[in-house]
C-alpha cells in the first residue's frame, strides 16, 4: 500500500474562497447586489477565513499534516486592479505568502485563475471577449516574472468547463446567462487562453505549466446497459475530458485533475445512484477516479490530483473517503498511470461559491465567529497517511 517515494502529499485552497475582502472582482459585487427573490448566492463571502492575513497559520496546519506540497491560487483582481496596471504591493504580498510556504518545506502549486475576474475584465465581456486570452497572458507573464522563482508548478486555469457551465449553461454564477453558444465560446476562449498563457510563462523561464481540469466519470447504468446510454456516457466523458485536453496537449507539462463524483446515464439522463453520498448529494465512487486516471495515462505526462474531497459536516465519511480514493490511486499507479501527487480539498472549510459556508469540505473546521482553526479527526488520519506515504487501514 506504499506510494512512490517522491509522491507529493498536500491540501488545496483557493484565494477567493479563503482570503476575504476581495472587493475588486465580479463575485464580490454579485454578492453585495443580490436582488429580492434571487436564491443565489446564499450568503456573501465577507472576510471568508481571513487567509489573506492568516496564511502562516494555514501553512502551519499543512506542516502538522506532514504535507510536502500545497496548492493555492492568487487573485488576478488584486494583482491587476486596472487594465495594464499592476499593484506591486499585492505582488509583494503574494511573494510573502509563497515564501511562507517555502520556509515550511512545501512545494508550491499555484493557480492563476480560480473562477473570479477583475471587475474591469468582467465589464469588457469577460471570457466571451475575443481579447480575453491576450489580457490573461499579459497577467500570466507578470506573475512569472515576479513570482516564478517561488512557484514549483503553474496552473493557468481552474476547471474552465465548470466555469462555462455555471456561468453560461446553468446560469447560477455571474453573469448569470443561459446561452449554450456563449458557453461554447467561453470554452474555446479558455483553450486559446491556456495556449497563450503557457507561451507567456515559458518566455520568462522554463517553468512547469499545466491546467486543472474537473473530470466527471460517466458510465451507463445497470449490468446490461442500453446501447444508447452507453453511447451517451462515452460522448459525455469525451466532451468533459478530451474535447478540452487534446487541443492543448502540446502546451502542457503536467495535468491537474479534480475528481469529485461519477454520473451514471439511465434513460439518456445523468443520475447519481443511491449509495454513499456527501452532504451535497454527490455520489462517492472511487472506481470512477481510477477510470479517469487510467484514461489520462495516454497523455504521457505527470498527473496531480489537485482536488478530491467531500462536504461532510459531521466528519463521518471523510476518513473512509480518503482511504478509498487513495486505494483507487494506487491501483491506477500499478497500471502505469504517472500519478505524482494528491491534494485533498480542502485544508479548511471555506466559501463554497453560490452555496456559501454550509458545505464543510475542510480537514480543519473554521469557527465562523472567531475564525479559529479546529482540526477534525480526519485531519489526523490524513497526517498519518502523509507521514507514512501509504494508505493507513
Amino acid at each position: 500500500m506504499k506510494f512512490p517515494s517522491d509522491f507529493i502529499w498536500g491540501t488545496a485552497t483557493s484565494a477567493y474562497q479563503t482570503e476575504g475582502g476581495n472587493s475588486n472582482c465580479e463575485w464580490w459585487q454579485w454578492e453585495l447586489n443580490k436582488k429580492r427573490g434571487q436564491k443565489y448566492p446564499l450568503e456573501p463571502s465577507g472576510i471568508a477565513c481571513d487567509s489573506y492575513n492568516k496564511y502562516d497559520e494555514d501553512f502551519d496546519l499543512c506542516k502538522q499534516l506532514n504535507n510536502n506540497g500545497v496548492r493555492i491560487s492568487i487573485e488576478w483582481a488584486r494583482i491587476e486592479p486596472q487594465p495594464g496596471k499592476f499593484d506591486q504591493k499585492e505582488l509583494d504580498h503574494y511573494k510573502r505568502v509563497l515564501s511562507s510556504a517555502k520556509q515550511r518545506g512545501l512545494k508550491t502549486f499555484v493557480t492563476l485563475h480560480h473562477f473570479t475576474n477583475p471587475l474591469w475584465f468582467f465589464k469588457k465581456g469577460g471570457w466571451i471577449n475575443p481579447k480575453a486570452p491576450w489580457y490573461f497572458a499579459r497577467y500570466a507573464k507578470v506573475c512569472a516574472k515576479e513570482l516564478g522563482p517561488l512557484i514549483d508548478t503553474f496552473f493557468t486555469i481552474n476547471e474552465p468547463q465548470v466555469y462555462a457551465l455555471m456561468c453560461y449553461t446553468i446560469g447560477k454564477w455571474p453573469p448569470n446567462k443561459i446561452d449554450p453558444i456563449k458557453s461554447l465560446i467561453c470554452q474555446i476562449n479558455f483553450i486559446r487562453t491556456h495556449k497563450k498563457a503557457y507561451k507567456a510563462i515559458k518566455s520568462v523561464d522554463n517553468y512547469t505549466v499545466g491546467i486543472v481540469k474537473n473530470i466527471v466519470w460517466y458510465e451507463a447504468y445497470g449490468e446490461k446497459p442500453r446501447f444508447l446510454d452507453t453511447l451517451v456516457a462515452k460522448l459525455m466523458f469525451y466532451l468533459n475530458c478530451d474535447f478540452f485536453l487534446k487541443p492543448i496537449k502540446k502546451q502542457l507539462d503536467v495535468i491537474g485533475l479534480n475528481y469529485y463524483f461519477t454520473n451514471q446515464i439511465k434513460g439518456l439522463k445523468a443520475i447519481h445512484p443511491a449509495g454513499m453520498v456527501s452532504n451535497l448529494n454527490w455520489w462517492i465512487n472511487p472506481e470512477g477516479l481510477k477510470e479517469v486516471l487510467i484514461h489520462l495515462k495516454k497523455y504521457k505526462m505527470p498527473i496531480y490530483i489537485t482536488e478530491n474531497g467531500l462536504a461532510d459536516s459531521e466528519d463521518r465519511l471523510r476518513k473512509v473517503f480518503i482511504k478509498s480514493m487513495l486505494v483507487a490511486c494506487l491501483s491506477a499507479i500499478q497500471q502505469g498511470t504517472p500519478l505524482k501527487g494528491y491534494f485533498y480539498w480542502s485544508l479548511i472549510d471555506n466559501f463554497e461559491w453560490h452555496e456559501g459556508y454550509w458545505p464543510k469540505f475542510g480537514l480543519v473546521a473554521i469557527d465562523r465567529k472567531t475564525l479559529e482553526r479546529k482540526p477534525r479527526k480526519s485531519f489526523y488520519y490524513y497526517a498519518e497517511v502523509c507521514n507514512n506515504n501509504e494508505v493507513i487501514k
